[in-house]
Order: structure tokens, then sequence, then C-alpha cells
């Protein structure tokens, strides 16, 4: 999701719950820092996220681009899962008959196992968002940024039954050379995003529509939100992009990984 101004309470909360799971620490780079990277150390950090798993790496460049081609459109949805919107934002999804990726904090998944399942068993995929999501993670160490990255995928694996998640969305677009190269390495392949519909700001449902018809040329990865807040607009909004899009001849794919 973008970087965001000001406080935001539930986020408070995330990184309170997630401190027993992670670890601080400090200094890095940005999120349009580009290759060039580092090796990741060894550590207990880097161990894979099921014991035995066989993870293909991935390219570590940031993806915008559909696997449905020129006129494909990928819908993303950040910071669930939650028990109150993700279940409508899956309704408005089936009804159009859309996939989408949805980009789970660690947390989150971890209290709502049972959303990431219904998310997994309706076909969608699930992206890594960070265990906290910690949008200044960019300035901190390698080691922090590891294991947001790497206890979230646990933590949204275990949550799914097993799934894996195929992407890893920085918070905020936090990215950094370290952590691009790393998440590639378990298989998830870094993703951006084109058209930023800036739902969190609960502009209304008018101004959200209105952002996607505007932005859409700048390419096919949209951003919203299923959590953080009310995201009543988000839902009525998707229940209007959605079926505009498919009559302008778009199609619904995914990231290309």
């Amino acid at each position: 999701m973008a970087r965001h101004s000001g406080t935001r309470g539930w986020y408070g909360k995330l990184m309170g719950a997630a401190l027993g799971v992670t670890m601080l620490a400090v200094g890095a780079s940005m999120w349009t820092a580009q290759a060039d990277a580092v090796d990741v150390p060894s550590s207990k950090a880097t161990a894979p996220a099921t014991p035995g798993s066989d993870v293909k790496a991935v390219g570590m460049t940031i993806a915008h681009a559909s696997d449905k081609g020129a006129r494909g459109v990928n819908i993303t949805i950040d910071d669930g899962p939650d028990p109150v919107w993700t279940p409508q934002v899956l309704n408005v999804l089936r009804e159009y008959g859309v996939k989408a990726t949805f980009c789970m904090v660690g947390t989150q998944a971890q209290a709502h196992p049972d959303l990431v399942k219904q998310v997994v068993a309706a076909g969608h995929r699930l992206c890594d968002h960070t265990v906290s999501h910690d949008t200044a993670m960019d300035k901190k160490s390698l080691a922090y940024q590891s294991r947001q990255i790497l206890d979230a995928e646990r933590m949204i694996t275990k949550a799914s039954g097993g799934v894996r998640p195929l992407y890893y969305r920085a918070p905020g677009g936090a990215f950094t050379p370290d952590s691009r190269k790393l998440a590639a390495s378990r298989g998830m392949r870094p993703l951006g995003w084109n058209v930023d519909t800036k739902d969190f700001e609960l502009p209304g449902t008018e101004a959200i529509v209105a952002t996607v018809q505007r932005e859409l040329p700048n390419g096919p990865t949209l951003l919203f939100h299923d959590a953080g807040g009310d995201r009543s607009q988000t839902v009525e909004a998707l229940r209007r992009v959605l079926p505009s899009l498919k009559a302008q001849g778009y199609s619904f794919g995914f990231p290309v990984r």
C-alpha cells in the first residue's frame, strides 16, 4: 500500500502485536532503489517457511505488468484479512468473476486463518505484506527487514493451510535491494502498483472510481485495501469499477511472476 502521513491507530496495534515476533534494528534504502543487492547473511531468519519446502527463486525486479497482457488489469487488495471487510470484498469479486492478489499483514493472517483459507479457496493469490506493516522498514537493518518478510511468510503459509505467498509488497513501497533479493529467493516476486486509489483516505466512492479511470493509463496494477479502517467505500468502488473495466474490454489477471 502507499505511504501514509499521520498516525494510524490500527497499525500501532499491529506494531505492538508484532513485537513478540519481530526484532528491532536500524539502517537501509528506498523502494525505488535498483538492483545491485548485496548477499543476505545466513541466519535463522533465512530458514524455509515450511521445513523441506522446495522454493524456486523468481525475479527481484518490482513487478507491475499483468499476465493477461496489454489489456490486463491486476486487482490487488492490501492490509487484511479483516473479518468485516474481506468477506465483502470477496463477495464482490465472486459476483463479477474476478481474481485478485491479497497482500496480507502477518499478524492479520495469524488472527484470521479462516479468511486466509477463504481467499485461497476462491482462487485468489497471496502476497506477503510483512508482519507489522512498518512503512519505514527501508530505514531499518537487514536483519529487521528479513524477519518482517520471513516471519510474515511463515504466518501466512500456516494460516492458509500450506499455500505460500507468491509476491512480496513492501509497506508503503519501502523496498530495498536487499529485501527484494530476499523475497525473490523465497519465490515471492516484489510487487508494485500503478494506480493508487487512495481509498485509505476515505475520499468517497466517486473519487476512488475517478482515480481508477484517470490513472489506469499509468499501468495495470490497481491498489485497494480491505483493512485498516472503514472500507465500505472500497467495496462500493469495486462494485462499480469491475463491471466498467470489463465493459471496456479489460481482462483481470495476476501480476507477472
